[in-house]
């Protein structure tokens, strides 16, 4: 008979399946990793190798000519600013951001940033696709007029206003803030009335949205090493941020995102119990590999979105941010249509452009890492006609400039704005 502290005979399995499903998680985590699988799903394309696509490479010249004359036109003075939500915060030229930072006066830098970030995060959380249907009306203020936003800017605005009424704050005194308590409060028809959603007025996800800050109001709660006593997103400063260190590497920033969000993502793909977030199966992913992370596909869109919106916040308090291109570029329907909508991409089965897919259906998989890998191609050729070097132009210009302009303007052209493959969204990947 065992002793009562014996542990059972299969333990050192369990424990090692656990291992081994705690270092897949971290290197399905990695953009290394990101790259790599998106590299050689793209190589296999090229190989004929794909049931989806072929790649026209002679179409990427096209592609890089168009990013660089929409970025010539959005930045003639080539002064590009990063792809983030700020920008969207800054829609119909009305500098929002001004409005955050005029009522955060009184306020110490770092007070300042965890505000941002406090923002920021949230907004960024906020914000997948809004739909077709979907407007925010922005009523007038002084002499400027009401303005109607849609999608990314729509919900950039509509989310700016909630943050500013207080909504996503536990405390009357502190409104301008984020907390666990106030986002686990959040319920469907307080983000509908906020987003001025109606029959009429219908946003893509709506409940999914609702539910994600509650789970990111619970997530916030659970780490208070990370996130501080109230469950704030802006603690990461402090926490980034130790005395005599006045810089962050901008991997790092998403990696604590991705360990410290984990649980907020839907769970239908795990690891064991390790919720992997945005990270699909697609059967020749990591071919090369072996072990438990064979077979997954990752690409952490909203995480890393998040990431290169949080840049700006440390950098306006003075903190300088390293390593920015070891993020990847964002595999949406803006940076995915350029390259369908360009040419680079074909069908083998045109068919398939109208027929509704899941995220995790293999094609959408395979369309997103081929865009990841294609975005990473394309950047150098696009900083050659523009003359600039990677320094100048690390990739989070180079999607500002960009890639997300250029995918917008020929979904413009050819869809009436639509993008070119349906997903049916929840609001989480999208």
């Amino acid at each position: 008979m065992p002793e009562a502290n014996t542990p059972p005979a299969n333990a050192t399995y369990t424990i090692a399946g656990n291992l081994r499903g705690i270092g897949a998680a971290a290197e399905l985590r990695s953009t290394a990793t990101i790259r790599t699988r998106a590299r050689a799903l793209l190589e296999r394309a090229r190989r004929g190798e794909s049931a989806w696509f072929s790649v026209n490479d002679g179409a990427m010249a096209t592609a890089a000519s168009l990013v660089a004359e929409i970025t010539r036109a959005r930045y003639p003075n080539l002064e590009i600013p990063y792809h983030s939500r700020w920008r969207h915060f800054e829609a119909g030229g009305i500098k929002r951001p001004a409005m955050l930072n005029e009522a955060l006066a009184s306020a110490t830098p770092a007070g300042r940033a965890r505000a941002q970030i406090d923002l920021a995060l949230v907004s960024v959380l906020l914000d997948a696709g809004a739909g077709p249907q979907w407007r925010y009306l922005e009523a007038p203020e002084g002499e400027r007029p009401g303005c109607e936003y849609s999608r990314s800017e729509g919900l950039g605005v509509a989310s700016f206003h909630a943050f500013m009424a207080g909504m996503f704050s536990s405390d009357p005194q502190y409104p301008l803030q984020a907390d666990a308590a106030g986002l686990k409060a959040v319920t469907a028809e307080q983000l509908a009335a906020a987003f001025q959603v109606s029959e009429g007025n219908p946003l893509v996800g709506l409940e999914g949205r609702a539910a994600l800050l509650r789970r990111l109001g619970q997530a916030l709660q659970d780490q208070p090493a990370l996130f501080g006593p109230r469950g704030r997103p802006g603690h990461l400063f402090e926490v980034l941020v130790l005395p005599g260190k006045n810089t962050v590497e901008a991997h790092e920033l998403l990696s604590i995102l991705l360990t410290g969000l984990s649980s907020i993502w839907p769970a239908q793909n795990m690891l064991g119990n390790i919720p992997l977030g945005d990270c699909w199966r697609h059967p020749a992913a990591g071919e090369a590999d072996s072990g438990p992370s064979q077979g997954w596909m990752p690409f952490h869109k909203l995480s890393q979105w998040l990431t290169y919106s949080l840049l700006e916040p440390f950098e306006w308090a003075g903190v300088q941010v390293n390593g920015l291109d070891a993020l990847t570029g964002l595999p949406e329907y803006r940076n995915g249509g350029l390259f369908l909508d360009a040419g680079v991409l074909l069908f083998k089965d045109p068919a398939q452009a109208q027929r509704l897919h899941q995220a995790g259906d293999e094609l959408i998989v395979e369309w997103r890492a081929l865009t990841v890998a294609l975005l990473d191609e394309l950047a150098p050729m696009v900083r050659e006609q523009l003359g600039l070097t990677a320094e100048q132009m690390p990739l989070a210009r180079v999607l500002e400039g960009g890639t997300w302009a250029a995918g917008r303007a020929l979904a413009q052209q050819l869809h009436q704005g639509l993008p070119p493959l349906n997903i049916e969204s929840d609001g989480t990947v999208f």
